[in-house]
């Protein structure tokens, strides 16, 4: 394990550089800084989410999955670190396999909203997407371990499930999306 920190403030920022995890400075807005920033947001939002009231399987999954974001981060602030593999993948694909066989088949889009939990839940949805569009971005320019871009495209749908579940757990329905070109606000 690396260093822990003692003291919060070291000033070594204050010229706009920060530290990677193998030592090197780069720019604070750096693509390898937004995406953990954006893993780190990401994790933020989960617990503020876990702050709302859910069904303990789900806070249970959503604590794991605040651990595997933490690991995460850590594997992209370290160029060539590599953490999250394919199995971390699967985890997520068969919770959400198992919360989505408890809903009904969507046959519409629907609005983020509903409960203030679900409602958390999608604003971590649409934070996890941009943090996967910044490891997109950090790829295209150096290597880093794709299975992070897996692991964040799968949890955004496990984070739209999530929030769906919480809506028919608390017994308030999804909001139907309604196209109408003539309606006007």
């Amino acid at each position: 394990m690396g260093h822990r920190l003692s003291k919060i403030y070291t000033r070594t920022g204050d010229d706009g550089t920060t530290g990677l995890g193998d030592g090197r400075r780069v720019s604070k807005d750096d693509h390898r800084v937004e995406a953990y920033g954006d893993v780190d947001e990401l994790n933020s939002v989960i617990g503020l989410l876990l702050s709302h009231d859910a069904p303990e399987l789900i806070k249970q999954r959503l604590t794991a999955i605040q651990h595997n974001l933490f690991d995460l981060g850590g594997e992209l602030s370290i160029p060539g670190h590599s953490v999250i593999t394919g199995e971390h993948v699967t985890e997520l694909e068969t919770f959400l396999d198992v919360l989505n066989n408890d809903l009904d088949p969507l046959k519409e889009f629907i609005l983020p909203g509903g409960t203030q939990a679900a409602s958390v839940c999608h604003i971590a949805r649409c934070v996890c997407r941009r943090a996967e569009r910044r490891t997109i971005t950090l790829a295209k320019t150096e290597k880093i371990n794709l299975a992070s871009i897996s692991y964040l495209n799968r949890l955004s749908d496990l984070l739209f499930v999530i929030a769906r579940s919480l809506n028919k757990a608390a017994a308030t329905p999804d909001i139907l999306w309604q196209h109408d070109k003539n309606k006007k606000p």
